[in-house]
């Protein structure tokens, strides 16, 4: 092995498939696998030991799966480039991943045509995606953005304001609101009239759909009223 090489530890626990993608790695003159791990853990033990550049992750594994190995290797002094296999789509997984600090996303469909190049890709520091994920992160960017948006008007209600749009969004009256915060039906009015003019609510749903963006209402807590 020469020290220009890049060196990889496959994690994946089936045995068969670590030996096709140290298989498909293998034709490749630039690319040295120097362990191979059954679960995160191990994966986790071989990069402390070995020093890979990239770790070859598997997302589902017995005893540390490849979010929890990922975000543990992240966490390490010099921490390897992660490139997560798998056979799930983008949609659930890519996002979380990256966050976890993984620097590529690669289906087990297509490994045998793109994992070489993936594998030189997350080395020298890029980020690697197939080109229909940036569908998936621009949703997901798109998402953050409006929930931080939400975030910070929720932030500008007094805290009454805050009290009356929690209640309104659990189903609660305007008299049921008034007996709970001990103020008349006609102030409750008066509270949600701001709260709709500061947020752009119009009905129950609204208010339903906002607070569970801002994290202020249980999905449980709009049934049954």
């Amino acid at each position: 092995m020469g020290d220009d090489q890049i060196r990889v530890v496959l994690a994946d626990d089936h045995a068969i498939v670590r030996a096709g993608l140290k298989a498909i790695l293998g034709s490749a003159r630039d690319i040295a696998v120097v362990g191979e791990a059954s679960n995160g853990r191990d994966a986790i033990a071989l990069a402390e030991r070995f020093r890979p550049h990239v770790v070859v992750m598997d997302l589902t594994m017995a005893e540390m799966d490849g979010i929890a190995a990922t975000k543990a290797l992240a966490a390490t002094a010099s921490p390897p480039r992660v490139l997560v296999l798998t056979m799930h789509p983008e949609d659930e997984y890519l996002v979380p991943l990256l966050e976890a600090g993984a620097s590529g996303y690669l289906v087990k469909s297509t490994a045998d045509r793109d994992l070489v190049d993936a594998v030189r890709a997350v080395a020298r520091g890029d980020l690697y995606v197939r080109p229909s994920a940036a569908r998936v992160l621009a949703r997901e960017l798109k998402k953050k953005e409006e929930a931080a948006d939400d975030r910070a008007r929720y932030e500008k209600l007094t805290e009454r304001e805050r009290d009356v749009l929690r209640l309104t969004a659990e189903g609660y009256t305007a008299p049921e609101i008034g007996e709970k915060l001990h103020i008349s039906p006609k102030t409750v009015d008066t509270y949600k009239q701001r709260v709709n003019e500061k947020l752009g609510l119009m009905h129950r749903p609204d208010y339903v759909q906002f607070a569970l963006r801002v994290g202020i209402l249980a999905a449980e807590k709009t049934a049954g009223r």
